[in-house]
């Protein structure tokens, strides 16, 4: 089932409270564990969309894309401009981290710097329905 799920940027030495200014919008399908689904991500991939937003640079749109290859056998990265390589962001074990209030998850930005990230919300969301991201 698809959920749309809401990152904030954790606490660091750079931000001390963490940072709601900073994150990510996901929507993408989770098994009953929390836990990025592959198969239904087949499925449903044109739904599988992602936000960034970071302070005062804007946002920026995407898709979550599952690759093979990598730590445990997959990658999950995202990127905000299929035909041109090199602007993706990768996560960091995605596959193996439950996406669930409280959850931490790590993801690179399109340099290679990672952040951690605190999972601040996940609901259910249909594809093109009210909870669906745009």
């Amino acid at each position: 089932m698809l959920h749309h799920i809401t990152l904030h940027l954790a606490r660091s030495k750079q931000f001390p409270e963490g940072s709601s200014r900073y994150g990510y919008e996901i929507t993408a399908p989770l098994d009953d564990g929390g836990h990025l689904d592959q198969e239904e991500w087949a499925d449903k991939r044109a739904y599988c969309r992602v936000r960034r937003f970071w302070a005062d640079e804007g946002e920026r749109n995407g898709v979550l894309v599952h690759r093979s290859g990598g730590a445990g056998g997959a990658t999950w990265i995202i990127d905000y401009n299929q035909g041109r390589p090199g602007d993706e962001e990768a996560g960091y074990r995605l596959h193996q981290h439950r996406f669930a209030e409280g959850e931490y998850v790590t993801i690179e930005d399109d340099d290679g710097k990672p952040y951690t990230f605190q999972v601040v919300s996940v609901t259910r969301a249909e594809p093109g329905g009210a909870g669906a991201h745009r």
